[in-house]
Parts: C-alpha cells; structure tokens; sequence
C-alpha cells in the first residue's frame, strides 16, 4: 500500500483544531473551527472521495480518539448512512501508533505499540491501494522524517490563524517535494499533492 498523509492547514501552516472550537485547546489554542466556515460542497465531495481510496487508515492516538468520538461511537458515523467518509473509516481497518492505548473501542482497530517503523512497513508492504493518515500531527512528522510516507496531501485555507500547532516545526529534516498534483476550490482552498523527493538542493544567487 501505498502510505499518503491528508493535512487540512492554514496558510500559517496550522493544523491544531480545525473541527471545532472544543476539539483541541491544548496549550491554550483559542481558534479552533477555522475550517468549517470554507468546507463547502465540493470541497466535502472531493475529501469523500479521499477516503474511498482508503484500504486501511494509521492514525496517532490524539487524532484516532477524535474520529473514534466523532465518526465511530459518536453522531457523525451512527447517523450518516451513506456518508462516503463514515463508511469508509468504519467498515476499513484502522491502525493506532500508540505505547498507551490499550484497549480501543472502535471496530477493526489495531494498536501499532511495539516496532512502529517495523509495523508500518509490513502495511506497506501489503497489496492495496492506500494506507492513508488523517490529522496525527506529531505522527506524520515522525513517518517523514523515518522516509515513511510516499505522498503528502496538504489542503491550504485561505486564513492565518496565528496561533497553534503547526503541521512543521521551526526548525527539522529539510525535504525536498515533487508537485505531482493541485486544484483550487473556488472558495479560495487549495488543494496539493506532493511525492518527497530526498533532500533539497541549495545554491547561492
């Protein structure tokens, strides 16, 4: 399979609490919501079709007991029908990497808590599409920087929200990316598609 990362960001590279005011308001993070009010239709068709490539999903704990709250045992998965993304994060296996959860109650869940690089690669390895990653901030940084991750979907807003976790630390590995695909939404998100390509080159003008 192959591994991509989704990231919903700002244009000031934040990711933290994008769902709702209440969803993450670690270290004091007081702007969460921002995406809703420029998710429209065809920027929920196109996401709905993301997650039908999916043949499994690898979160990070945070991210996965979010989804779990929300489209597991909550009102957005036991209501939604048909819902493409419903559908597919729970009839779909899904992988947490995690040293502290231990008893997870969405179906079809396995905790990685051992050899996560180990873990990760036998996935992989298996025939499939995608093993796609959602949020997990801290867990997609790790699988860049352990040349893990084969392409990286970023989905731009068009807001600085100037505060927050940012999907890139200030200072890391230094990746050099292959624009393999883009699309803008007219309410001004857009979309990327990038393959890592190795390290950048650098130059002097």
């Amino acid at each position: 399979m192959k591994l991509t990362t989704i990231t919903h960001v700002t244009v000031d590279g934040v990711m933290q609490g994008l769902g709702g005011p209440e969803e993450d308001r670690g270290d004091g993070f007081e702007r969460g919501g921002w995406a809703l009010p420029l998710f429209d239709d065809e920027a929920e068709t196109w996401l709905g079709q993301v997650f039908q490539r999916a043949d499994a999903f690898l979160f990070g704990r945070r991210t996965y007991e979010i989804f779990a709250g929300s489209w597991g045992t909550g009102s957005w998965g036991t209501d939604q029908g048909d819902n493409p993304i419903s559908v597919a994060l729970n009839k779909r296996p899904k992988y947490v990497a995690s040293t502290t959860l231990t008893d997870p109650n969405w179906a079809d869940t396995t905790v990685l808590a051992g050899d996560v690089a180990a873990a990760v690669g036998e996935l992989k390895a298996k025939p499939g599409g995608e093993l796609q990653v959602h949020g997990s901030g801290d867990l997609v940084r790790w699988l860049i920087r352990n040349n893990l991750v084969d392409e990286i979907t970023l989905v731009t807003y068009p807001l600085i929200v100037g505060q927050g976790t940012r999907l890139f630390p200030a200072n890391g590995p230094d990746t050099a990316l292959e624009l393999v695909g883009s699309r803008a939404i007219p309410n001004g998100v857009t979309i990327g598609v990038y393959r890592p390509g190795g390290r950048p080159r650098y130059a002097t003008a």
